[in-house]
């Protein structure tokens, strides 16, 4: 929570800017001072002209309503932000940010070294399994939001997704509904469509935003972008579908249809959402829908979807339970007001916990926040060592002096010292020498039996996983086998001679233990070495890696190939006498294949690295 009663909130749209301008009351809510809504055009929605863009209309805004507050939260438009509801089996709690940057690798359409990414775990379902919310956004975006707020001389504070944004503006002012609510909020290049069910939330980013009707009516009447927004929101509606009378204005006429084809899509869209959330999310039926978002004033839009889906539609209104200021002329808001939804939820952060808590601000950005925040007393130190330094040099002189002759009356010791201490180094040097064949020798001896010491816990780690697999799944199908193998194992060291590998015979009594060759004279570009903080730093000859094979029983429980492997993972950690617990880690994907198996990989550290 800020000190600072009076702060900012800032959308950056694709299609417009929204910005407001909040207070803690004496209530301690939210109390609107100020708002305001500037359009963007189409360069707001391009790459290469956003950033320029979006700080004139910031820098416009900021004059024209003379707002001298200075602390901002901003939100990222929708159309660069990438959301995702995942599901995770239940596991320990200590284990859960693992999986969740494992479930991020692999559902991220970028590098995580590229983007910056939050998760929050809205709960649980009835099988037990986390319901998790991930959230990622280019670092390069969050770096030119934090650019443009520090060149309008405004400190960020926190970069949160419109999703999250709407979601806690929702939940603050219609906390009171309890059966299933969707709010559809239509902005410029992409829609939010998110449910609200006895505390449960659900999101899905619709890639279809009003741009589009401005760009097709443009088209068709051959004018430029922005006088074809102009006319769309000044003369634009939804046709109401059927036998009608057109309109006889020409750009009337246009624009009805073409906002009825977009609507339909948004619709279809919309209507697939709701059978995935019912079929997959074991959602209930929508009993209302709120509709936000600039598009969404259209004339006709609230008829056309209750039309549609058969449920009430309404409006939302995220200032039901927000103070307006005497000074904020209600007249005009109550028109846009169901736009502020993402500025409302900014507010909330500075007030109390919210539902959905996410920050997207890279590392960079905050150090050098910090960076400028202790500037001026960085300037103090400075200062304060010069000074210093030259009070130091004054009083080094006369001990220097002191010292000289302290040296000139040492020298003769120092220099019946320096020959006994020659003497000593060259006894002590050959004393090292023979220690060291001493442990060679020793070291020869005790790694005799080392490999088939490796081998042998190796297949007692799978044949535990196998046992504890076959244990737990058993209540859900019983008599279910499973059996788990090595497929390859490769080392960063060579293993032997140059001929060609030797296969491991299957042991008796079962699918468990080690089925692998041993990569004799491999090469070493064929040593597969992981990415791993702990493997990478580790000593050559240390370092396993295993492919491993196992019998698919997704058939079971879904869930259930993750769990082998996290199982097999377990087992070697818990090997400590020969396997180093950090470094030893699932490495790649999952990967089933069509002949009921599945392989995944386990880069192992052992303790001792192997001496060839």
């Amino acid at each position: 929570m800020l000190n600072t009663k009076t702060f900012l909130t800032v959308d950056f749209g694709a299609g417009s800017l929204k910005l407001a301008e909040f207070e803690t009351n004496d209530a301690g809510g939210l109390s609107l001072k100020n708002y305001a809504i500037k359009p963007l055009g189409l360069e707001g929605s391009a790459d290469a002209t956003r950033e320029a863009t979006i700080l004139k209309a910031l820098q416009e805004v900021l004059v024209e309503k003379g707002i001298k507050s200075r602390n901002v939260n901003v939100c990222a438009p929708g159309f660069h932000v990438f959301s995702k509801f995942v599901k995770l089996p239940p596991v320990d709690a200590t284990k859960v940010t693992q999986i969740i940057q494992y479930e991020a690798q692999q559902n991220v359409p970028f590098p995580l070294a590229e983007v910056v990414w939050d998760y929050q775990i809205l709960g649980s379902a009835a099988g037990g399994e986390l319901e998790v919310l991930l959230v990622a956004i280019k670092s390069d975006v969050v770096e030119g939001l934090f650019r443009v707020a520090a060149q309008a001389k405004l400190k960020l504070n926190l970069c949160d997704a419109s999703p999250a944004a709407l979601c806690n503006a929702f939940r603050y002012n219609y906390g009171d509904l309890e059966d299933c609510t969707m709010l559809l909020d239509i902005g410029a290049k992409t829609s939010n469509l998110l449910f609200f069910e006895k505390g449960k939330v659900f999101s899905r980013s619709i890639n279809l935003g009003a741009n589009t009707i401005t760009q097709d009516f443009a088209n068709e009447s051959k004018l430029k972008f922005d006088e074809a927004d102009k006319i769309k929101i000044a003369e634009g509606f939804v046709s109401l579908g059927g036998a009608y009378e057109e309109p006889e204005n020409a750009h009337q006429a246009a624009i009805s249809k073409i906002a009825r084809q977009f609507m339909t899509k948004l619709h279809i869209q919309v209507n697939q959402t709701i059978q995935f959330y019912r079929g997959q999310q074991g959602g209930a039926q929508p009993q209302r829908l709120f509709l936000s978002g600039g598009a969404s004033l259209m004339p006709y839009t609230a008829q056309f979807f209750a039309e549609k889906l058969n449920i009430p539609v309404e409006y939302f209104n995220p200032l039901r339970n927000v103070q307006i200021d005497p000074s904020v002329n209600l007249e005009e808001l109550a028109r846009v007001a169901h736009s502020l939804g993402e500025v409302v939820g900014l507010g909330l952060r500075n007030l109390a916990h919210c539902p959905v808590e996410m920050n997207l601000m890279p590392e960079s950005t905050l150090r050098w926040q910090a960076f400028n925040e202790r500037k001026p007393y960085f300037m103090a130190t400075v200062f304060s060592l010069v000074v210093v330094a030259f009070a130091v040099g004054f009083l080094f002189e006369k001990l220097a002096q002191s010292k000289e002759k302290e040296i000139e009356d040492l020298q003769p010791t120092v220099t019946q010292m320096q020959s006994k201490s020659d003497s000593f180094t060259r006894v002590y040097s050959k004393f090292q020498a023979t220690q060291k064949v001493a442990d060679q020798i020793t070291a020869w001896m005790q790694d005799r039996f080392y490999w088939g010491d490796v081998l042998t816990q190796l297949r007692g780690a799978l044949i535990r996983s196998e046992e504890a697999t076959r244990k737990k799944l058993s209540a859900q199908k019983p008599g279910v086998e499973s059996g788990i193998w090595i497929e390859q194992l490769s080392s960063d060291a060579s293993l032997g001679s140059a001929s060609a590998p030797t296969p491991y015979a299957p042991p008796s009594g079962g699918l468990g233990g080690v089925y692998s060759r041993m990569p004799g004279g491999m090469p070493q570009s064929a040593v597969a070495v992981p990415d791993a903080a702990g493997a990478a730093s580790a000593a050559p000859g240390s370092v396993v890696s295993l492919v491993c094979r196992a019998v698919d029983l997704t058939s079971v429980d879904p869930s259930a190939n993750s769990e082998v492997a996290y199982a097999v993972e377990n087992e070697l950690k818990a090997s400590t006498n020969y396997f180093k617990p950090e470094g030893t880690q699932l490495t790649g994907q999952i990967t089933p294949d069509a002949n009921g198996t599945f392989t995944f990989g386990v880069t192992v550290i052992l303790v001792n690295p192997l001496k060839l």
